[in-house]
């Protein structure tokens, strides 16, 4: 990509994430912007001023040491230095209107530096850091909105543009060496060699053949282990999920039966459970004890990366299931578009080398792995992107169907607490060797 591709691509994803940030938020009225207090969320006005703030850090102070807007912020948009039940007092945060202006003066700021600067290597990589920042918290304020039971933004389409044909098993990967995880930047500017630290550095791994699921788990497959008392079953729960089954439902969070059906709450409806949608909003737990329900595993995050992407030494790079062509709505449900509500046999245009279907797109997935670092790992310009999460957090990946797809890749590996049911997650299985 040339230099000035590059600087337009940068402009473009930047418009994209001030344009999405903005209407999330003013799609919200006063009431609703004040959101009641859960551990899972943060208020939507702190989600976009911290968004705004991480530029001021990460592009102007690093490049240009520039001041803040309002220094006396700084330490109240840090999620390090403010305690996350603080972000709910309106006495120390500004209301909409001012939020939104310091919102705008940093984002036009940054696109006149983008403009009217020389696009280094550090600069582009703090312009791409900042904006992949801000679209985890886009991602973060549309789970909020399911979380307290908000309409979903307007613009979800709720469509389906992939139909597939139904379909079920395995797949088989063959044992081999495989290469795993993502390079530094490139010297040629290309905008998708962009990583974060816990994806680097790039290895190769030796795996023993393995089966894993073409399709996530279904509804109707999670269905059948509530119906069968799974719940109630403590042998197919580990000490962990005993503990976490004390305060469980008996069933996903937001399921529900009325008069012997069962709905699924998304954003602020109850609908008729979607049979082979993937299920959704389950924790790692009950993905560990729906695996031993159905005598399957989940998959390591090793496997979960070779049966997506298939890299092999000495071969061309596939950062994509299918390919290296960017994503768009034939492949894979992400930028908010379908609510994780297609069958799981849907985008077959998104289709592994090994036969998957949806592994980017509409479910973060559950691996058995916990989140630590790969052999030579270095902290980037960001010390906490990954450190703070090594060791008690488990790996998902590929993203969910509320992701921004410039953001995701199949290297890219997100760490979440093993109770977490609150945020876009399931889960598919392999075979027991």
């Amino acid at each position: 990509m040339r230099l000035e591709e590059t600087k337009q691509w940068i402009l473009g994803e930047l418009e994209r994430a001030r344009s999405r940030t903005e209407q999330l938020i003013n799609s919200l009225s006063d009431t609703q912007l004040d959101v009641p207090y859960h551990p899972g969320v943060n208020p939507p006005l702190w989600e976009m001023g911290h968004s705004a703030f991480f530029y001021e850090v990460f592009v102007f102070k690093l490049l240009d040491g520039t001041a803040s807007y309002n220094p006396a912020m700084d330490d109240l948009w840090d999620s390090f230095h403010v305690q996350h039940r603080d972000r709910w007092r309106r006495d120390l945060f500004p209301g909409r209107e001012e939020t939104l202006e310091y919102f705008h003066t940093v984002y036009d700021r940054v696109a006149e530096r983008i403009r009217g600067c020389e696009l280094t290597d550090q600069a582009l990589y703090l312009y791409r850091y900042a904006i992949f920042h801000q679209n985890m918290h886009i991602e973060s304020l549309i789970w909020c909105r399911q979380t307290v039971g908000y309409p979903a933004p307007a613009d979800f389409i709720g469509d389906r543009p992939a139909p597939g044909e139904a379909v079920a098993g395995d797949v088989e990967v063959p044992a081999g060496r495989w290469v795993m995880g993502m390079p530094g930047a490139s010297e040629d500017f290309a905008a998708d060699d962009f990583a974060f630290d816990a994806e680097k550095p790039r290895f190769e791994v030796e795996l023993p053949g393995f089966a894993i699921s073409r399709t996530l788990v279904t509804n109707r497959e999670f269905l059948a282990f509530v119906e069968d008392g799974g719940y109630q079953r403590p042998e197919l729960w580990s000490f962990g999920g005993q503990q976490w089954l004390e305060s469980a439902s008996g069933h996903p969070v937001y399921w529900r039966c009325q008069e012997g059906q069962w709905q699924v709450r998304l954003f602020d409806q109850w609908l008729p459970l979607n049979p082979d949608a993937p299920v959704t909003h389950v924790s790692y737990w009950e993905a560990e004890a729906w695996c031993r329900w159905a005598g399957r595993r989940l998959p390591t995050e090793y496997e979960w990366e070779v049966a997506a992407l298939a890299n092999r030494p000495g071969e061309v790079f596939r950062r994509y299931p299918w390919g290296n062509e960017e994503a768009d709505a034939s492949r894979a449900d992400m930028n908010g578009r379908s609510m994780a509500q297609n069958p799981v046999f849907d985008y077959p245009a998104g289709e592994s080398r090994f036969g998957c279907l949806q592994m980017l797109g509409s479910v973060w997935e559950w691996t058995g792995d916990q989140f630590l670092p790969y052999d030579g790992f270095k902290v980037d310009m960001y010390p906490f992107m990954s450190t703070l999460q090594f060791g008690d957090h488990k790996v998902t990946r590929g993203g969910s169907f509320a992701t921004t797809s410039s953001l995701i890749r199949g290297t890219y590996r997100q760490a979440y607490l093993p109770q977490r049911n609150d945020v876009f997650t399931g889960f598919r299985t392999c075979a027991l060797s």
